[in-house]
């Protein structure tokens, strides 16, 4: 059995706190799509379809799911800290698979890797920032976790993009640098009390059986079905939207496409900070709505060829999907009885991991056959049908206890 061990335990020196985790939590996770902004350049440089992006891009959604399945809980039996570091070992290996690239091998196993890193940190760092805030501060602390989680990923391609457009190193100045950040990273890290007694012995790793209680069905489908098309989005705007407007809207500055992406992520940091005003059981069907609009602004961007559409939509596809994912969460977590409630919502992640990969390779696809204008339009017609479907379904079907 596990037992949190205080904070306050380290009395006697100053350590880090909630904040510095969650400064870890957003390094770590900025290294996750510090090559979105740079896939075209990979492409001119080693030649692959559109279609390899995406499935490039989905390597590392994969290696997330497989992770969550496996070490998703591992930081309850070893300790917070060693995960982190673990986690910000793989980031490092990543990055220096990408610095030594030569091919699709290599940019396949950078990816491989940056997902097994995301896997081992949604969890351990998530579970540090909450138990390191002092009791009073604990929804502060969750904030932070969700902030970190989404801001990093946000600006992992804000920050490539600019040091790829402005500086002669584009293909290895932004992973130099995330490599300076890591270690900083783990400067903190090994600083940070450890919240977690390990247990003895410790238990072999294994899957993790993923169950849905009966009675949080009527809960799961509408959420997780609104988690699918949320990360679908992310997923489109993370691995397609720097081709988009490179191809379609002749926006050939690389900063610009990382301050698109950097956008929806930003998006969904404000739309999840909204969750708790509006309260949960309204915020689902809301946000599927504004999901909704967003991804209506994205297909008529396509259309018109507008970046100021694009940038529009991104905004408000990103604030639903935080809104509606946050909501989610929430519900599920409260629906699901206490001895299931790990297995209940790694099975969300599941699903919300899915719906960032497999949506994503299926724009690849039509790419190659009909060209990239009609798969994100293709695309962007069947995550709204998906969206509306769920906040329907929240709104009219889901139970008064939620």
């Amino acid at each position: 059995m596990n037992v949190r061990t205080p904070a306050s335990t380290t009395r006697g020196r100053w350590r880090p706190g909630y904040l510095s985790a969650a400064a870890v939590f957003a390094i770590g996770m900025a290294g996750t799509t510090l090559p979105t902004p740079l896939y075209g350049l990979y492409q001119q440089r080693i030649g692959f379809s559109e279609l390899m992006v995406t499935v490039v891009f989905a390597v590392y959604a994969i290696a997330v799911i497989g992770v969550l399945l496996l070490a998703g809980n591992r930081s309850d039996d070893v300790g917070r800290r060693p995960v982190l570091l673990c986690a910000m070992g793989l980031s490092a290996a990543s990055a220096g698979c990408f610095l030594l690239e030569r091919g699709l091998p290599l940019l396949f196993a950078g990816r491989l890797l940056s997902g097994c890193a995301a896997g081992l940190l949604s969890g351990a760092a998530t579970a540090a920032v909450i138990e390191l805030a002092a009791p009073a501060h604990r929804a502060r602390a969750g904030f932070a976790a969700t902030a970190a989680n989404m801001g990093g990923l946000g600006c992992g391609p804000l920050l490539s993009g600019i040091l790829a457009q402005y500086t002669p190193w584009p293909l290895t100045l932004p992973f130099w640098v995330h490599l300076g950040l890591v270690g900083l990273a783990c400067g903190i890290t090994w600083q940070l009390p450890e919240t977690v007694r390990r247990t003895r012995p410790r238990p072999p790793l294994r899957p993790r059986r993923l169950s849905v209680p009966p009675k949080v069905r009527g809960v799961f489908l509408p959420a997780s079905l609104a988690a699918f098309a949320g990360f679908a989005l992310l997923g489109l705007f993370t691995a397609v939207t720097p081709s988009f407007v490179a191809k379609t809207l002749e926006v050939h500055n690389l900063a610009v496409a990382g301050a698109v992406v950097f956008s929806v992520f930003l998006a969904s940091t404000a739309g999840q900070s909204l969750t708790r005003r509006i309260g949960s059981r309204r915020a689902l069907p809301v946000g599927c709505g504004i999901l909704f609009t967003g991804l209506l602004l994205v297909a008529s961007s396509l259309l018109t060829a507008s970046l100021t559409l694009l940038v529009l939509g991104a905004l408000l596809g990103g604030t639903g999907q935080g809104l509606a994912f946050r909501a989610a969460l929430s519900l599920i977590g409260d629906a699901a009885p206490a001895r299931h409630r790990g297995g209940t919502i790694s099975a969300f992640f599941v699903v919300a991991y899915a719906g960032i990969s497999l949506p994503v390779v299926g724009v690849g696809v039509l790419a190659v056959r009909l060209g990239l204008r009609p798969a994100g339009l293709v695309f962007a017609g069947c995550v709204m049908l998906l969206a509306a479907g769920a906040g329907t379904f929240a709104a009219f079907r889901l139970p008064r206890t939620a």
